[in-house]
Formats: structure tokens, C-alpha cells, sequence
């Protein structure tokens, strides 16, 4: 998660291999970065068009988008937004704590070959 304690500086975005992060205010899609296409199903069951443009989690500074976080699994040995972050507000989110198996499976998931 981005804590309230960002300085909106964008060093993050560009480092996420999932486009999970997202300026404040700017609407995500599940597809945006992925290798997802057409509708997709959502671990909730839920479908949705991978196009379809979801509301922002924040309107005043960057946010991840949980559902398309892998805490950089697969892809680098540390999350590369917290590597990066000059304020050190791209933490853990208490609340959405996941194993490795649940990050790998996302992962797998949004970048099938």
C-alpha cells in the first residue's frame, strides 16, 4: 500500500511489472500491463471487461490496485516500488497480507504466455 505520506513524485508507477499503481485520481483496468484480454474472471467471481475502466482507490495520491499486486513475485527479489520510494511510503498493507503461492498464482494469472 502507499501510506498518506507520499509526495505524489511518480518514482514508483513505471517500476511495477503489474501496473498496479496508479496516479490519485486516474481510473485502472484490469488489462492495462497484463496479458489480460476480454472479459475477465475475478477471484470473487465477478466478471468484468479487462478494459473496463474501474473507479480510482485514491483521488489525492498514488495507490496500488491489491487485486493486481504481486509485491513484485516472479519478476524481482524485493518490491521494486518500495526500492524506489525517496519517503519510504510504499509499506506492506496490513490488511492484505498474502502468501508467495497467492502472489505467484496472481501472477501467473495476469501474464499467462
Amino acid at each position: 500500500m502507499i501510506t498518506d505520506e507520499c509526495i505524489n513524485c511518480g518514482a514508483c508507477e513505471p517500476e511495477c511489472p503489474n501496473t498496479a499503481i496508479y496516479e490519485g485520481g486516474v481510473e485502472w483496468t484490469w488489462g492495462g500491463g497484463t496479458s489480460l484480454e476480454g472479459e475477465v474472471k475475478l477471484e470473487d467471481g465477478t466478471v468484468v471487461d479487462s478494459l473496463a475502466e474501474q473507479t480510482p482507490v485514491s483521488d489525492e495520491f498514488y495507490y496500488i490496485v491489491t487485486g493486481k499486486c504481486t509485491e513484485c513475485t516472479g519478476f524481482h527479489e524485493e518490491p521494486q516500488c518500495a526500492a524506489v520510494c525517496p519517503v519510504d511510503c510504499c509499506v506492506d498493507d496490513p490488511d492484505n497480507v498474502e502468501t508467495e503461492e497467492v502472489l505467484s498464482g496472481k501472477k501467473e494469472w495476469m501474464h499467462a504466455e
